[in-house]
């Protein structure tokens, strides 16, 4: 009887440390590289159209994702197209970022350029085709939303040179905001189209600029550092330290509600930070 104890107790005791090693924390914050992405197949892939997953559909890490459904970059290659798409329970917006191209949208087609932003609305078919000699890139973001959601239906496009750099309550004046595309209620936005993205906006540090460290209650938010410098706030202690992180171009974050975030520019650089905030679906997403 003293040996089979023991032996069980061994058993136990082995199990549990085995289930310990494996069980994974779930991430306060995501943080990726864009040219360390590799390509993977997705919907919208073709020979000529590779996609890089940063967050979301294609990622290690999805799961820690509620209403983000997938956020990552297209790259089509001269005179390709990628595949045409149309999710009944997503809406996406699309932001080139450098080329020239064609946006098939309900087969109806409008040329774009850099620095156009266009809500797509869920459940209308659409693609994008490269016009030019250069290669097409574009970011490619989706947001869970019931089927069925109600949402425009003709294309809602705009130039983020068309946003007028402003100042936003509640942060200092060493940024300006861009402020490109918000929910259908949005007074303030170029684009009022969405329905679970709460604002798409650029921000423009100064050299040693910040928009100050804060958290969103009910948002989930992604940085890209688009140029410059400086430190990516992600999360931060009892203390009310910030954690602060070396950023250059490239680098990217995803960061859960009520995540400490924030940047800071460095002394001697300008930095431009695309960023998007999308609701926590806490009913009707599981």
């Amino acid at each position: 009887m003293i040996k089979i104890t023991l032996t069980c107790l061994v058993c136990t005791l082995a199990s549990t440390a085995s289930d310990t090693s494996e069980r994974k924390v779930d991430p306060t914050f995501l943080r990726r590289h864009i040219p360390d992405i590799a390509e993977k197949a997705a919907d919208i892939s073709t020979n000529a159209c590779k996609y890089q997953p940063l967050f979301g559909e294609g990622d290690a890490d999805a799961k820690a994702l509620q209403g983000v459904k997938r956020f990552g970059q297209a790259t089509i290659a001269s005179r390709g197209s990628c595949e045409a798409i149309s999710y009944p329970d997503e809406e996406q917006v699309y932001v080139i970022m450098e080329g020239i191209g064609t946006l098939d949208y309900g087969g109806e087609k409008t040329p774009v350029k850099a620095d156009d932003f266009m809500y797509l609305a869920p459940g209308i078919q659409h693609s994008l085709a490269n016009s030019g000699t250069a290669p097409l890139r574009f970011f490619v973001m989706g947001f869970r939303v019931p089927e069925g959601v109600t949402a425009a239906r003709n294309l809602q496009i705009a130039n983020i040179s068309e946003t007028k750099p402003q100042t936003v309550g509640g942060h200092p004046d060493s940024v300006l905001y861009r402020l490109m595309l918000g929910n259908t209620s949005s007074k303030r936005d170029r684009l009022a189209s969405a329905h679970l993205i709460t604002s798409l906006f650029l921000m423009e540090f100064q050299p040693g600029g910040t928009n100050f460290p804060h958290h969103h209650d009910n948002e989930e938010e992604i940085y890209v550092l688009l140029s410059g410098t400086g430190d990516m706030v992600a999360g931060g202690g009892m203390d009310g330290i910030e954690a602060k992180f070396p950023a250059t171009p490239g680098d990217a974050y995803f960061f859960r509600l009520n995540t400490t975030v924030g940047f800071y520019s460095s002394p001697s650089s300008r930095a431009r930070i695309l960023a998007v905030r999308s609701t926590y679906p806490r009913d009707h997403i599981h």
